[in-house]
């Protein structure tokens, strides 16, 4: 299997069709239309679903675009280091997290680096901490942002120096906004938005309901706290997450108020042992351990 069939495979993926895909890659679509039976030939088994409209993928289909999309992605990357005068310091660092307050201490040391040297760029994705570690394991990411993970001995790691709060995210004529904290007894019959990380086993806010999170009235999980604030406004709940993270101020119709007792969270920036950098990654690394020590003191 080489890249060029997986690129072609992708296309076929993408467009759902042989023909707009042949079109796209500006090669004949029996040419095309070869190439996609020779892979399933090679892999085995079928993977598309041929339809009078348009082609879909097998199960088998969907698992090789996600190893495909993955394999090209690291293959550009090496490319465009590689390729990189090695005079210049230019290429991508790419960072994973979720959403916090706290990454402004990355921010900042993501600033020093493109201050000092301009062309380097830099890529921030959004996901919970199975799709960072996947990706960090993967080495499609450099960096992890990571939430209260119990374990971080498999990785190099630095503790971000500012903690995040809990608390509830909520209409202002809501009648637990006239409370200046909430307690697990004032969440029991109400309809609650949750992070989808937040309701996994062992999690800091699972503790903070007793361990039973599960059994409250769960309306929606979401991964986005902008998406809550939205539900939020449209009246569906009360979004337990991070302050700092919507806007309250103002004409603002939506107010937080924390937990109580209080529950903290910490975050910490992680990357693979043993981890060959790129120079821009290299450079960021060192800029964030000046940034930490320098918040730290």
């Amino acid at each position: 299997m080489e890249l060029r069939e997986l690129r072609y495979f992708l296309a076929v993926a993408q467009e759902q069709s042989i023909t707009r895909a042949a079109e796209y890659l500006y090669i004949a679509q029996p040419s095309l239309t070869r190439q996609m039976q020779n892979l399933e030939r090679e892999i085995g088994r079928p993977l598309f679903i041929r339809g009078s409209r348009k082609i879909t993928l097998t199960e088998t289909g969907l698992l090789l675009k996600k190893r495909a999309e993955e394999l090209l992605a690291l293959y550009e990357r090496a490319q465009a280091e590689l390729s990189a005068p090695p005079e210049d310091v230019c290429g991508e660092v790419i960072i994973g997290g979720g959403e916090s307050y706290s990454v402004i201490t990355v921010a900042e040391a993501a600033r020093a680096v493109q201050n000092s040297y301009p062309s380097v760029r830099f890529e921030f994705l959004s996901g919970d901490a199975g799709d960072i570690l996947e990706k960090l394991d993967k080495g499609l990411i450099d960096f992890g942002i990571v939430v209260d993970l119990p374990d971080v001995s498999k990785y190099n790691s630095i503790r971000l120096p500012l903690a995040d709060e809990w608390g509830v995210l909520m209409r202002r004529d809501s009648p637990l906004a006239e409370k200046d904290s909430i307690e697990r007894g004032d969440l029991a019959a109400v309809p609650l938005l949750c992070s989808v990380q937040s309701l996994t086993k062992g999690s800091r806010l699972g503790e903070w309901f007793g361990g039973n999170i599960k059994e409250q009235h769960i309306a929606a999980r979401y991964n986005l706290i902008y998406n809550a604030s939205l539900l939020v406004k449209a009246g569906m709940g009360y979004a337990i997450g991070l302050n700092g993270l919507i806007n309250t101020t103002g004409d603002s119709e939506l107010t937080f108020r924390p937990l109580n007792p209080p529950l903290s969270t910490n975050l910490d920036i992680i990357w693979k042992k043993y981890a060959v950098f790129s120079r821009p990654a290299q450079i960021f690394l060192d800029a964030l351990k000046r940034e930490t020590e320098q918040d730290i003191g």
